[in-house]
């Protein structure tokens, strides 16, 4: 019997909203109980203003590594039950929320599905996304896109912020 192929995963985390730097250390934790998933590392934490809607707290975010056996749809699915355990509810686009989780990366793959995409359309455009995900690989790469390192001089201005760790 072969073994289910492995997936390095990267997902971004956020909340502005009960105890926000909790809620972010306590999903990190909560992904390597994914079935089949593994926590490979994760970022520090950093404190950002927010993006769309701007009258709102400001951020809590990060990004982690994961290793999966899952596919994109069942990861999703998983990061969607964490959400809901936190009291995620979707009211106003881009508004305030107990945690967020974004599948940013799925290993090199490109999906284009209803309530999937891959790679995060607007990863490359938030620092947000990239100060935490440039911490934990340097020299990752956006398919479609190339370096995300060559994205982050447009995002400096976006009030990104470390903190420190989440452990």
């Amino acid at each position: 019997m072969s073994e289910t192929p492995r997936v390095i995963a990267y997902i971004g985390l956020g909340s502005n909203v009960g105890a926000p730097q909790a809620q972010v250390t306590r999903a990190l934790e909560e992904l390597g109980g994914l079935p089949d998933t593994r926590l490979v590392r994760h970022s520090s934490l950093y404190q950002t203003e927010p993006v769309g809607l701007r009258d709102q707290p400001g951020f809590i975010n990060a990004v982690a590594i994961v290793e999966t056996a899952l596919s994109a749809r069942a990861l999703l699915d998983g990061l969607l039950e964490i959400e809901q355990r936190h009291g995620r509810v979707r009211t106003v686009k881009n508004g305030p929320r107990t945690l967020d989780l974004d599948i940013l990366l799925y290993g090199d793959a490109r999906i284009d599905e209803e309530g999937l995409t891959i790679p995060h359309p607007r990863m490359h455009e938030r620092g947000f996304v990239l100060e935490p995900l440039l911490e934990v690989d340097a020299d990752c790469e956006i398919p479609g896109l190339g370096r995300a390192a060559q994205f982050r001089k447009q995002t400096l201005d976006q009030g990104v912020r470390k903190i420190g760790s989440a452990t």
